[in-house]
């Protein structure tokens, strides 16, 4: 059994989730292809609650055009019936506590449905001790526009895609990230 799961999780990173436009006939069956990032093992940590930001389109651009020299950007487009976002969550805090003191800002960018975005987004951002790094966009506002405006390569047809920028340097990921990758990438940008 243990090999199954062990196959299963090893499938999952590397691939990625694309939501099609069909309905889900219940949310057990979605939970069921969700994979659950693990619960902190460490102290335990007054819980910060979830404050719902909404960005629109523009507001992602600009979020995703900053480009201050000092800092970098890292910009993870996720959501929570994604197994292969799932997966990579504890390597980017891992990251965020391990970088907590270098010019780095993470942001999580949220493509849930709206209806998700109390429940379940909530319960995510606060289980994970995530809700200052978290912003929601409202992935049906999204145009191909959008896309070519703002990424070389990714077309939003499936997730996780992580965009990274320091100045006029930018690295793109779809797919979810290997600890190691994900070190490597933040790494390129010293």
């Amino acid at each position: 059994m243990k090999k199954v799961i062990l196959g299963i999780m090893i499938a999952a990173t590397f691939t990625a989730c694309k939501k099609e436009n069909t309905a889900v006939e219940s949310s057990d069956e979605m939970m069921a292809d969700s994979i659950t990032v693990p619960e902190s093992t460490e102290n335990t940590v007054a819980i910060i609650p979830f404050k719902k930001i909404e960005v629109s389109p523009e507001e992602a651009s600009t979020l995703l055009g900053k480009k201050n020299n000092d800092t970098l950007y890292v910009n993870n487009f996720f959501a929570t019936w994604c197994g292969p976002c799932m997966v990579e969550i504890p390597h980017f805090k891992a990251k965020m506590e391990e970088m907590k003191d270098q010019p780095v800002k993470f942001t999580f960018i949220d493509l849930d449905e709206k209806g998700d975005w109390d429940t379940k987004v909530k319960k995510f951002a606060e289980e994970q001790n995530l809700s200052n790094h978290i912003v929601l966009l409202d992935g049906s506002k999204l145009t191909p526009e959008f896309f070519k405006a703002n990424f070389k390569e990714w077309d939003g047809g499936a997730i996780p895609f992580t965009f990274m920028r320091k100045g006029d340097k930018t690295d793109e990921t779809l797919g979810a990230m290997s600890e190691e990758m994900l070190a490597e990438k933040l790494n390129s940008f010293k």
